[in-house]
C-alpha cells in the first residue's frame, strides 16, 4: 500500500511538472497537453477515480474520456472533473462499466 502511494506521489509531481511546463500558449488559450495533464493530475487526487483505467484524450479543447469504470457515478464524476479545466471546450465520454 506505501509503494501505491508513493508510485501515485510521483507520478502527480511528475504530471504536476509537465503541466507547468506546458502552460498557456503565447496567444492565452491552453494546448492540448496541458488540458490533458491537468485533468490526469485532478482524476490522481480524486480517490473515487481509479485513473489507470481511464484514458483522456484531447483535440482543440474537446476532450473525450474512454476505458472502464465501475460505476455510473464515477463516469459522471470525471466529466465533471474534465470539465472544471480552463480550456475544454466539451466533454465526450465513451466510457463503459462496468469494470471486469
Amino acid at each position: 500500500m506505501k509503494t501505491r502511494r508513493l508510485a501515485v506521489y510521483v507520478l502527480s509531481l511528475v504530471l504536476l511538472a509537465m503541466q507547468l511546463a506546458c502552460g498557456p500558449t503565447v496567444s492565452g488559450s491552453v494546448d492540448d497537453a496541458t488540458i490533458t495533464q491537468r485533468i490526469k493530475v485532478l482524476f490522481l487526487n480524486d480517490s473515487a477515480i481509479r485513473p489507470q483505467d481511464i484514458e483522456v484524450k484531447t483535440f482543440k479543447g474537446s476532450v473525450t474520456l474512454s476505458g472502464r469504470v465501475a460505476s455510473k457515478q464515477e463516469e459522471e464524476k470525471a466529466i465533471a472533473l474534465a470539465r472544471t479545466i480552463r480550456g475544454v471546450k466539451n466533454v465526450t465520454s465513451t466510457i463503459r462499466f462496468p469494470r471486469p
